[in-house]
């Protein structure tokens, strides 16, 4: 997998804080499934990884109101709007790759379609299980390749630039698990549908989300009108009746630290 630009990636969520919400259903539907995945359980401490405007960190309060919560993000934007609505007793602006927690200090680490943008997922959970107490468990959703391969399949027919971002394949996540002798309580792939009346719907999607393309061998500028139009004739060959789909691969899992 590529290595998207992380300066980029926190920009992007960043300018996408306000406007992040309004377009966030799957990503909400997402995170909701590895929640209902989670076993009974009492943390005393969680921490929302990539938490975003903040939406889990509120669920993860809903859902243990007894514990102490955490809230972590690299985009400065997203954190303080988190911040502002008071869902986490801290908010920290971190990387997911270097997480600043003690040893054994967290119950539980949650993180939802946040580490496809690290490119060392090693080191995500290496700081992941050296973070856990015993017994600890992490909730992870991600996307895998295959994500959007609609809009990359039509921008080939255009032209040879990377206009997508890359995902890494799910043998990529399982060798980066069996690092560690974690238990696998969850683990599951689906694939998750949206559909949009038209290609610039599904392009303001994207940037509101700030999920643009942050990968290297991206295209400088504006794309011409005609490179556009070439484009929405390739993405039309996709159309349902439902709409012009965008399918995300999502693998869902949830490990426990012996």
């Amino acid at each position: 997998m590529s290595a998207p630009d992380k300066l980029r990636v926190a920009q992007a969520f960043s300018r996408a804080a306000h406007s992040y919400d309004s377009v966030a259903d799957l990503q909400r539907r997402v995170g909701e499934q590895v929640l209902q995945q989670l076993p009974p359980m009492q943390p005393q401490t969680w921490v929302d990884i990539g938490c975003g405007t903040g939406y889990f960190s509120q669920r993860l309060r809903e859902q243990f109101p007894a514990a102490f919560g955490v809230s972590l993000d690299i985009a400065e934007g997203m954190l303080q709007h988190s911040r502002t609505l008071g869902r986490a007793e801290y908010c920290i602006a971190a990387d997911a790759e270097h997480l600043p927690l003690r040893a054994e200090s967290a119950d539980l680490l949650f993180s939802s379609l946040a580490v496809q943008w690290c490119p060392h997922i090693e080191q995500v959970l290496d700081g992941a299980w050296r973070a856990l107490k015993p017994g600890g468990r992490l909730a992870v959703t991600t996307l895998c390749a295959g994500t959007l391969f609609e809009l990359r399949d039509s921008w080939q027919q255009v032209d040879d630039n990377v206009h997508v971002n890359r995902f890494r394949h799910e043998a990529d996540y399982q060798q980066a698990v069996a690092q560690q002798p974690w238990h696998i309580e969850c683990w599951q792939t689906h694939a998750v549908c949206e559909y949009f009346a038209d290609l610039p719907s599904l392009t303001h999607s994207l940037r509101a989300l700030g999920a643009q393309n942050k990968n290297p061998g991206r295209p400088d500028g504006l794309s011409s009108r005609e490179r556009i139009r070439r484009l929405a004739a390739a993405y039309e060959t996709f159309r349902q009746p439902q709409g012009l789909p965008a399918t995300y691969q999502v693998l869902y899992w949830v490990l426990r630290k012996p």
